[in-house]
Parts: structure tokens; sequence; C-alpha cells
């Protein structure tokens, strides 16, 4: 892991936002960062690869395969996640209510 994913890891680990999220998650042909299987939420920590024609390209695909099968995607860079941890754990927890709350009235 990244020293971003690191830091991130030890805020979601062991139940902290209140759902289990697993990491480096095998979905088909994917491997997702962190994965919560409850609210079907996926994020992922992005380095300097993810920021060019390529990378974008392949992140739109896999993004899009992902949200087929019903799994949003959040997505963060290694700095935002270095720089405001806190506030992507916030915005993280309220995805996971979110999820969790729509698919329970579903």
């Amino acid at each position: 892991m990244t020293d971003a994913e690191k830091k991130l890891w030890s805020c979601l680990r062991d139940n902290q936002l209140g759902v289990k999220f697993r990491r480096q998650f095998p979905i088909g042909r994917h491997v997702l960062d962190f994965y919560c299987h409850e609210a079907k939420l996926n994020v992922e920590v992005d380095g300097a690869g993810h920021y060019n024609d390529e990378g974008t390209r392949n992140d739109e695909e896999r993004d899009s395969d992902l949200e087929q099968q019903g799994i949003k995607v959040l997505r963060y860079s290694n700095s935002e996640v270095m720089e405001q941890t806190d506030a992507l754990a916030d915005d993280i927890l309220e995805q996971v209510r979110a999820r969790i709350r729509d698919k329970g009235g579903s």
C-alpha cells in the first residue's frame, strides 16, 4: 500500500465507520482499493498514473463496469488523502449512510 492508502485504511479498518471495508478486494477483473459490500461502495486512492489520458480512460471504463454492477465509485488523489483525511472520512461516511438508507428503502 502507498502512504496515502495506509492513511485512509487507518480510518476505514475495524468497522470505524460502522461498516466493514475490505482492502484490495477482487470483483471480476478488478481489484478495488477499499470496498464496502453492505453499501456497495468502492473507494479508490489515485496516484500520478491515473492523471494522464490512458489512466483517465482506464478509470472511466473501470468505473462504468463497476457502476453497471451497482457499485458506486469514489476517487480521491493521494494528496487529498494526505492533506484532508478527516474530511474524506466524513464524505465516505455520508456516502455509506446514503447508500445503505437508499438500499433499505428500495
